[in-house]
């Protein structure tokens, strides 16, 4: 067991001691398909603005209901999206990614922290403001099933929201709804039907009808194809990326298939227990990651090929509680890098931790202090928080 964990640690990196701890050798990234060249960057504003989110869930007990701890599912989030791009946020199932999108959009209140769209303090609108900055940003639900009202048809389903805001009643609701579901693929005679008459793919297409009877700006698209076949989720993907270049909405796409995000986005963000531990442009991350989560989740993707030529990581340990997180960087009880690193560094500049069962020593910064997410060596806006990397 020992020789097999040691063996999979020189597979991850091989660290060398210049006077101080640095990487010095990386594994490439798994073989993918090559992805079309993406557009180059908005010059302009962002179109979204997330700085230092943090949505906390307060642990209480007792018979007064005391708050004797906090769930730190967001910790500390930012980041920006432009208009008619995505984000892709990738990360284990737990790590926060769609605490993360509903807190955007107000569904869950954030503890601190704020949004910005289109310039504006997007938690600082309440009434009729609010609402009319609800009509610019919705969400895809992941669940098709429970995200639509058994007892509603759906034509009522799709026009419920033209209703609420008051923007169409009567023949016209009843001809923008029927417009909505062609375009999406769906028969305009379907506004009659309900819910469990159809199938997961189409129930999904009406979710995203729902979610462009409004004509946003924004959408969080939390998981949308991975209740789906993989035959129904290419379908999926490719209308949303007719709807992105017709309409130029952005998207904070949430997913665990990293080879659909790596397709479909534009950046991509790595969440770990609450939060944000690299991000970069979808071709510099899959071709250069840093941070060595990252590369333990690449290791991950499956390969159209019976004979891979890639080695899969295994991290030793369970992903720690979010009402108790780890000291210094959040990896570090399940990081090969810091264990390695240990190996060569000065006693001094390490600590002996336990974790899954082990005694092991690691260096004693990623112990005491939390890396900061910065440039990393590539492309400018390659960021990553890790000590050991460069």
């Amino acid at each position: 067991m020992q020789r097999s964990q040691e063996a999979q640690v020189k597979l991850l990196v091989d660290v060398r001691l210049d006077g101080a701890n640095q990487l010095s050798q990386f594994p490439s990234s798994p073989t993918l398909p090559a992805p079309a060249t993406p557009p180059p960057l908005n010059a302009g504003p962002p179109l979204l603005q997330v700085r230092n989110l943090r949505t906390w869930f307060p642990i209480k007990r007792g018979v007064f209901q005391r708050t004797v701890g906090q769930i730190k599912a967001v910790d500390g989030v930012s980041f920006d999206v432009q208009a008619g791009r995505t984000l892709g946020l990738v990360g284990e199932s737990g790590c926060g990614k769609t605490t993360v999108g509903r807190t955007i959009l107000r569904l869950i209140p954030a503890t601190t922290g704020s949004v910005t769209f289109k310039g504006d303090d997007f938690f600082a609108h309440r009434g009729e403001d609010l609402r009319h900055l609800r009509r610019q940003m919705q969400i895809i639900f992941q669940d098709p099933v429970s995200s639509l009202n058994p007892r509603m048809t759906v034509g009522n389903i799709v026009g419920e929201p033209l209703t609420v805001h008051n923007i169409a009643w009567g023949s016209d609701r009843v001809d923008r709804v029927a417009a909505l579901l062609q375009r999406v693929g769906l028969d305009p005679s379907y506004a009659s039907r309900y819910p469990h008459e159809f199938s997961g793919g189409q129930r999904q297409r009406i979710g995203i009808a729902r979610a462009l009877a409004l004509s946003p700006d924004f959408i969080v698209c939390d998981e949308p194809v991975s209740a789906l076949d993989v035959s129904i989720q290419s379908q999926i993907l490719n209308l949303l990326d007719d709807l992105q270049r017709e309409r130029k909405i952005a998207f904070l796409f949430i997913a665990h298939n990293l080879a659909v995000v790596e397709h479909f986005s534009d950046e991509v963000a790595v969440m770990y227990l609450g939060r944000i531990v690299e991000k970069a442009s979808r071709t510099e991350l899959y071709a250069n990651p840093k941070h060595p989560y990252t590369v333990a989740l690449l290791s991950a993707v499956p390969e159209p090929d019976p004979r891979p030529k890639k080695t899969r990581i295994v991290l030793s340990g369970e992903v720690p509680s979010p009402s108790k997180p780890p000291t210094g960087c959040p990896f570090h009880p399940r990081c090969p890098l810091t264990r390695e690193a240990a190996k060569q560094a000065n006693a001094a500049d390490t600590v002996e931790i336990t974790t899954a069962g082990e005694r092991v020593r690691v260096l004693r910064k990623c112990v005491e202090e939390v890396p900061p997410l910065e440039q990393k060596q590539g492309e400018p806006g390659h960021v990553a928080a890790c000590w050991v990397t460069r």
